[in-house]
């Protein structure tokens, strides 16, 4: 009888929890959520999405977004408005304390992922990050 193979999706998760114990002490100190974070990095490299697109790139369920947003505007973070061509368009940016945020964050995230690749190693952290990107590619 052969041994199952192993799970790819299980040590996904896992490789994602000992990587987020790199990163989920500044977020703490800084009272951000991992999903907040993840948005305000990602409106601050990519600037105004609209909400499907945020959702997608964020990894984020839409049902869940909408809270999230909810949340995180009610704390000045970011900024919801409804496109002018398309009202049924919602578009998000961050707004100044996400901008803020995000400024003082960097610095600590990039600390953070230092001692990742210090304690990974630099040529197989690169490896990973190529072999995730290439299985993102097979997206359906």
């Amino acid at each position: 009888m052969s041994s199952p193979r192993p799970s790819l999706t299980l040590n996904l998760l896992q490789a994602r929890e000992v990587a987020m114990s790199y990163f989920r002490p500044s977020l703490n100190q800084c009272g951000l959520t991992e999903q907040q974070w993840r948005i305000i990095r990602i409106l601050s490299q990519q600037g105004e999405l609209e909400i499907n697109q945020l959702a997608d790139l964020a990894c984020i369920l839409r049902p869940s977004m909408t809270g999230v947003l909810t949340r995180m505007e009610a704390a000045g973070m970011v900024r919801r408005r409804k496109a002018e061509q398309d009202q049924r368009r919602v578009l998000v940016t961050l707004d100044a304390e996400g901008e803020v945020l995000f400024a003082s964050m960097s610095q600590a995230m990039e600390r953070n992922y230092g001692r990742l690749q210090a304690d990974f190693g630099e040529e197989k952290l690169q490896t990973l990050l190529g072999l995730l990107n290439d299985l993102k590619a097979l997206k359906r």
